[in-house]
């Protein structure tokens, strides 16, 4: 994405079909209100296409307990999703839960950004952002855990080992 003069949706990174597929979900599964959904789903493909080029620059982001959702509901729709990261990213774009909410969350060995210092970001990648939606809660992004946060994963897809559970 390059820095543009007019700010765009995220919902212009999917296809309509797509993008109404993603709203009915983050409604049907995760409870978002029907009139929010919309928003909340444009954030998250913001949030996305930001955090996988920011990636390469060593930014690690962090969506918002409110976006979240919206990238949960994409997760899903594991096909579109993979399509979606390969375009935008260059690479699959790994959802990485924080088990341990007394450890920070890290992508490429820093520690993950703010919602706050994501809103940035996301506005100089040339997108549109709803701060309503960002600004709701800065420690926690949702459904990952309980009590925990979320980030985008960095280019290994191997950060926060030592709080994941182990794999089996």
């Amino acid at each position: 994405m390059t820095i543009t003069d007019v700010p765009v949706a995220g919902r212009t990174l999917v296809s309509a079909p797509l993008f109404h597929a993603l709203v009915d979900r983050t409604v049907t599964d995760f409870g978002v209100d029907p009139v929010l959904a919309p928003r909340v789903v444009d954030q998250a493909l913001a949030f996305l296409a930001t955090a996988g080029r920011s990636a390469d620059a060593g930014l690690p982001l962090r969506p918002s307990k409110a976006v979240d959702p919206g990238w949960h509901a994409f997760l899903m729709y594991t096909r579109p999703y993979r399509a979606f990261c390969e375009r935008v990213a260059g690479r699959f774009l790994d959802h990485v839960p924080d088990d341990d909410p007394t450890v920070s969350s890290t992508w490429g060995g820093a520690p993950a950004h703010g919602v706050a210092s994501t809103m940035q970001t996301i506005a100089r990648a040339g997108f549109l952002v709803d701060p309503d939606l960002w600004l709701v809660d800065d420690a926690k992004c949702g459904q990952c855990h309980e009590d925990g946060n979320c980030s985008a994963s960095g280019g290994a897809g191997d950060e926060n080992t030592d709080t994941r559970y182990p794999d089996k």
